[in-house]
């Protein structure tokens, strides 16, 4: 084991064993390097790491304190693997990310009762791509009609870029209020770290694939009836076959 690991577990076991709680601030560097039997240099070296882990915070003439150890900073490095996979893997992702939001459609459903706060921002977002969908012009010149069903983009002008950024916010608004729903924030810090990072998938579908986004509009109105009626297998099943859309299109594109 090298000192840079002895510093890391030893600082994570006094974490473990109660020595340090979230917002202690750690023993001086003299001190906790002669406890952890490591020099200096090898205590910044392990401290560093933990910071990158979200586990410390150093404070630049204030000394180094234990995070709140909240899930989302653990969690968020994650992200960084996800991006350092590169395309040749963005399918496994994308699995991995539709068996966690299949959950987190099933867990919100089940707490649909006490996630009204959570839903109500999943409604937002859904009403926010509606109606930038409807003001997408049709080839006629007219707006499209609200509450419209997928068009499939028949007589669809091109859309702007901006559009899509703007059904992309909505989308991952949408599903990180789900997520908020489930009221499991450790689910919920995996799904943020791997939307975010899977982001450029659905723009691209979005863009290139026609009728996508009146289709992901018609998906996320039905995952959220079944959220919102408490129906926890309704509500996989509409998820699940949503997320294995972006899937299908991944697949095709080889």
């Amino acid at each position: 084991m090298s000192r840079t690991d002895r510093v890391v577990d030893g600082i994570t076991a006094m974490i473990l064993d109660g020595s340090l709680a979230p917002g202690d601030r750690l023993p001086v560097e003299k001190d906790l390097a002669a406890t952890l039997g490591v020099s200096r240099g090898s205590l910044r070296e392990g401290v560093r790491a933990l910071s990158v882990l979200g586990v410390v915070d150093s404070r630049q003439g204030d000394g180094t304190y234990v995070t709140s150890l909240d899930p989302s900073l653990l969690v968020a490095p994650l992200g960084l693997v996800v991006e350092l996979q590169g395309a040749g893997h963005a399918l496994h992702v994308h699995t991995v990310r539709r068996m966690l939001e299949t959950e987190v459609a099933g867990l919100a459903a089940s707490n649909a009762a006490r996630a009204g706060e959570a839903l109500a921002r999943a409604r937002e977002a859904l009403d926010d791509s509606a109606a930038t969908l409807a003001a997408r012009p049709l080839l006629t010149g007219g707006p499209r009609a609200r509450g419209s069903r997928a068009a499939e983009g028949e007589g669809a002008a091109a859309p702007d870029p901006a559009d899509h950024e703007a059904l992309l916010e909505a989308d991952i608004a949408f599903h990180r209020a789900l997520a908020e729903a489930a009221a499991n924030p450790v689910l919920g810090a995996l799904v943020e770290a791997l939307a975010g990072r899977t982001a450029r998938h659905r723009l691209w579908r979005g863009i290139t694939q026609a009728g996508a986004d009146e289709r992901t509009q018609d998906e996320h109105e039905a995952i959220l009836d079944a959220v919102l009626a408490g129906d926890p297998e309704r509500a996989r099943v509409r998820m699940a076959a949503h997320l294995l859309e972006v899937e299908d299109f991944l697949r095709a594109q080889g």
